[in-house]
């Protein structure tokens, strides 16, 4: 008998990947609950919002595993109480239709935001400190799911899934933009350029989401990075070499000044209402260490893609091989 596969949110960039491996397997039946209808696989769509606890009651189905990709997670999202409602009190109506349609397994992304601005090395035990209302909800969401689990732990299997930034191949998010910078030739480096960066590629995270299906009941909590991780000049001048050119930064701006650039157009945006690819926490994400580290290598997952071959694809399809058309998802 096929097991039944909910992925919530499915329709957004990892859902996506996620849903095109679960694919390749015959042994799932899978259907993705989204507030739109998936731009890949729109026959597998029913509609429904996880805020909306009817719209659960008539979507999942009965026996499932139930993956829960949906979250509010942009740095501008306005009104600010989206959070809560989205990545907590979905978590609850979740829970809640799971504990009716008897489901055992939930698997839920979360985010390394959890641990705020973290040392270096932050593990699976690392200090819960978020600095912004996505990592403080996002940790709430899991605390929601690990009392599902206490109530029945010796049947349920909970999975926590802390990934860093995620990109690859059609996305539009913060590592997008990056690249795209580097790639225009325009791109200027905001402080020295030690600091380092941990990165997951989209089609490892999937490959991961997959893997833990047939974890054992009980609460599995993991960071997600692929490693090595890369200083700021090193990943520039990767992408550099990719692209044929010299890999020497040509430019550099001390952090103090970009920052302050930063802060004026945080006020211009106030101003006039416009959004702006520049910001001063943006600017502080990326003159900031942000490393981790997982215990994932110990439940013996093996990435099929190195993180060298996912920066290689990703700016092959992106600005080597460009695409006239497409499918994008546009994330933070």
């Amino acid at each position: 008998m096929k097991k039944n596969i909910n992925v919530i949110g499915g329709s957004g960039f990892i859902g996506s990947r996620l849903v095109k491996l679960l694919k390749e397997n015959n042994n799932f039946h899978i259907k993705i609950i989204d507030k739109i209808h998936s731009k890949m696989f729109h026959n597998l769509t029913e509609i429904g919002d996880v805020r909306k606890i009817e719209d659960l009651q008539n979507c999942i189905s009965e026996n499932s595993v139930i993956i829960n990709l949906a979250a509010e997670h942009r740095d501008d999202v306005q009104p600010i109480s989206l959070y809560d409602e989205v990545n907590v009190d979905g978590a609850k109506n979740i829970c809640s239709i799971a504990n009716e349609k008897k489901v055992n397994t939930i698997i839920f992304t979360s985010s390394v935001a959890v641990y705020g601005f973290a040392p270096i090395g932050t593990n699976e035990s690392g200090k819960i400190a978020p600095f912004n209302d996505y990592g403080r909800t996002k940790f709430l969401a899991e605390e929601v799911f690990r009392a599902w689990q206490l109530e029945n732990p010796k049947v349920r299997s909970l999975v926590i899934i802390r990934p860093t930034v995620v990109f690859g191949e059609m996305n539009r998010g913060n590592v997008y933009n990056l690249l795209k910078h580097i790639a225009s030739g325009k791109f200027v480096m905001i402080g020295k350029g030690e600091n380092r960066k941990s990165m997951a590629y989209v089609e490892n995270v999937a490959a991961f989401i997959l893997y833990s299906l047939n974890f054992k009941p009980g609460i599995h909590t993991f960071n997600y990075i692929d490693k090595p991780d890369f200083t700021m000049n090193n990943l520039i001048s990767n992408v550099n070499k990719i692209l044929g050119r010299t890999v020497k930064i040509k430019f550099s701006l001390p952090y103090i000044l970009g920052y302050l650039i930063a802060n004026i157009f945080d006020i211009t945006s106030i101003i006039t209402g416009k959004k702006f690819t520049i910001s001063s926490i943006r600017v502080k994400k990326f003159c900031t260490d942000s490393v981790y580290n997982s215990c994932i290598s110990q439940t013996g997952f093996i990435p099929p893609i190195s993180l060298e071959n996912a920066l290689l694809k990703t700016i092959k399809y992106e600005f080597i091989d460009v695409k006239k058309e497409g499918i994008l998802f546009f994330s933070e």
